[in-house]
């Protein structure tokens, strides 16, 4: 990757996990459970942290929508889809509108990294962009 690229995705304020990433570390994960046990341990995991206030749950859309306050205020929005029985594609889309000097897309890709290794101990994990060539 280029320096003027690397330069211009430090200053990015939308940090954004997909199938086809070329971050690999932010490719869609993948866990061994179902939706409703995935949405569920998210509220959990929402609801343990004193910084995180969860706006609103969708389980039809299968999203859950949350604040987060630390040094600087982001949005995420977590979305958990069914791909197969017992098989759950989680994405994080984390957002703010707040910047820095030093650029905010490294905090808004450590909180979702942090959000993913939550989630890996408490679900099986099965591995990251698992669809990505199909």
């Amino acid at each position: 990757m280029s320096i003027f690229r690397q330069l211009a995705n430090r200053y990015k304020k939308q940090c954004e996990t997909h199938e086809n990433h070329s971050d690999p570390e932010l490719a869609t994960r993948y866990y061994r459970t179902n939706i409703a046990q995935m949405m569920q341990s998210i509220e959990e995991l929402f609801k343990a942290d004193r910084n995180v206030r969860i706006i609103s749950i969708s389980k039809e859309h299968g999203e859950i929508a949350a604040e987060i306050k630390k040094d600087k205020t982001f949005f995420a929005i977590v979305t958990v889809v069914t791909v197969k029985p017992f098989e759950t594609a989680v994405d994080i889309n984390m957002s703010t509108e707040q910047s820095s000097v030093s650029g905010v897309h490294p905090i808004l890709k450590r909180e979702v990294l942090s959000i993913y290794e939550k989630l890996n101990k408490k679900h099986d994990f099965l591995g990251a962009a698992r669809n990505a060539d199909k």
